[in-house]
């Protein structure tokens, strides 16, 4: 009843609005503290008025009792006038009115001037001078202006609000769970530079022979591109790392499923994120417990572990992964058994593996440890956990890249400078990313310009440490490698074989 009728219905909303002129979706925090701003505009603007009308009347009231303190006076300077002019200018200079007062006496009807009257406009003054002092504290009070906005929202509440008649329940009684009606299929997330995230399934790209060109991934704006390309399953629990070293917990399926050429939904509306705060890691993974440990290590070389039963249950608010030192963000996050090899590539083209007991368990809040020593302004370009029998792959910034045995690399202690890892020149740019594969894997790159080709390993030759690889995508004048993923062999794929093959001699250094 609830996968094939109407008995349970899901609304999606688009928190779409104007800010400051401009259309943003909006995360629903942001769209509620936007609301308050605009209610705080709305409250001074009409204290304001209420305050000038106020004074304005004070003002008369004012000259109306001076003209009853002076009645005498005031009545026979208007009689001794000839005209209306006159006798304004006169009772303005005689008792230093200003105009308004001296026209509001000279419109005073004749029954203002009993006694009554008097007291009346006595107690009129007081209130309105009391009015003036509450106006002018709310002014000055940002506490006291949120006050009479929750006196007014309460209000609203009680005169239009009603019991709720439905009941909203996560899921229903008995075995039935959110996750029974969601269709398991291996899916692809993507993340850009400016916080689009979206999932869309695997099938939808066909394998390539490397060289071509590829197919529209996603639609980025301009100057956007994809930074973070991870496959997973629909039922995988989603570990969002972020360059501050926090991490965040997400459902697969809870990702917007997508177009091929979607740009998707901002992660702002999915992840409390903080203004400065990006994602720079993925981990997926229906079953954590297969792993021990999670390693991560950041853009200038620190690593750590840490046990994987300490990110069982993330808050929804995010928990602290590591401590970073000044200028470092955390970059990569791997699940690892305890006793794997590590290895890691720099942008400049040097190479490092040693063994994973060399980094040391830590807790959550600790700072880790170095893996490498990086000459001046080389960064950390790929982190991976050796695979027996496996490649390593690596892609540069202008679409090179090449297979390379993992036994070229022998095991060192960690924090020293490594052996070169990649002939890195000026045709093929600093090395971009990178991964351990298998032969029966394939593999997908995707450009900052969100052109996408999928390809399988074994059409990737393999060259030795020194080589600067072949073309492994024809990309245009100004477009660069942004990112790459991964596909575990899975059974037969939708393949499109024929595509133009561009290849480069290879190059070998000694």
């Amino acid at each position: 009843l609830y996968k094939h009728t109407p008995l349970q219905t899901t609304f999606g909303i688009q928190l779409l609005a104007l800010v400051d002129g401009v259309p943003r979706v909006l995360p629903l925090l942001r769209l509620l503290q936007i609301f308050l701003d605009h209610r705080i505009e709305v409250l001074i603007r009409r204290t304001q008025y209420d305050l000038n009308k106020a004074q304005a009347r004070a003002h008369i009231l004012e000259g109306l009792l001076i003209a009853l303190d002076h009645l005498d006076a005031i009545i026979r300077t208007i009689r001794e006038s000839p005209d209306v002019n006159t006798a304004r200018d006169r009772l303005m200079d005689r008792f230093g009115l200003s105009d308004l007062q001296a026209q509001a006496i000279l419109d005073m009807q004749l029954r203002r001037l009993t006694g009554l009257e008097r007291q009346r406009l006595e107690e009129e003054y007081a209130d309105v001078l009391k009015n003036i002092a509450y106006l002018e504290s709310l002014l000055a009070s940002p506490l006291q202006q949120r006050f009479v906005i929750r006196q007014d929202l309460t209000t609203l509440r009680e005169r239009y609000g009603d019991p709720r008649r439905t009941q909203i329940r996560p899921y229903a009684d008995g075995s039935f769970n959110e996750e029974d009606l969601i269709e398991e299929e291996e899916v692809l997330i993507s993340i850009t530079e400016r916080d689009y995230i979206k999932r869309v399934p695997w099938s939808v790209y066909k394998s390539q022979d490397r060289g071509g060109r590829g197919v529209i991934g996603m639609a980025t704006r301009d100057e956007d591109e994809v930074k973070i390309l991870v496959s997973a399953n629909s039922h995988d629990t989603l570990l969002f790392f972020t360059n501050l070293g926090k991490v965040y917990q997400e459902k697969v399926y809870q990702i917007p499923d997508a177009g091929r050429t979607s740009k998707g939904v901002l992660l702002a509306g999915i992840l409390p994120l903080a203004t400065e705060e990006r994602v720079t890691a993925l981990v997926a993974g229906s079953d954590f417990e297969k792993a021990q440990n999670v390693l991560m290590i950041t853009n200038l070389g620190r690593a750590k572990r840490v046990p994987i039963n300490q990110f069982n249950d993330v808050r929804p608010s995010g928990l602290i992964a590591i401590t970073l030192n000044e200028g470092d963000q955390l970059r990569w996050v791997r699940l690892t058994q305890g006793t794997n090899d590590i290895i890691l590539a720099t942008e400049q083209g040097r190479g490092i593996r040693f063994k994973e007991e060399d980094v040391r368990v830590m807790g959550r809040t600790a700072a880790g440890v170095r893996t490498i020593k990086l000459s001046k302004g080389d960064h950390v370009a790929v982190a991976e956990v050796v695979e027996p029998e496996g490649l390593l792959f690596l892609v540069t910034q202008k679409g090179y890249g090449r297979c390379t045995p993992l036994d070229e690399f022998r095991v060192q202690r960690r924090a020293g400078k490594g052996v070169r890892a990649y002939n890195v020149i000026d045709i093929t740019g600093p090395v971009k990313d990178g991964c351990i594969v298998q032969v029966d894997d394939e593999l997908t790159l995707i450009s900052e310009g969100g052109i996408i080709i999928r390809t399988d390993v074994t059409r990737i030759p393999r060259m030795g440490r020194n080589s600067r690889g072949v073309r492994m995508m024809d990309l245009k004048e100004g477009d660069r490698v942004a990112s790459m993923a991964r596909l575990f062999n899975n059974g037969e794929e939708a393949r499109e074989d024929g595509a133009e093959v561009q290849e480069d001699d290879e190059v070998e250094n000694d």
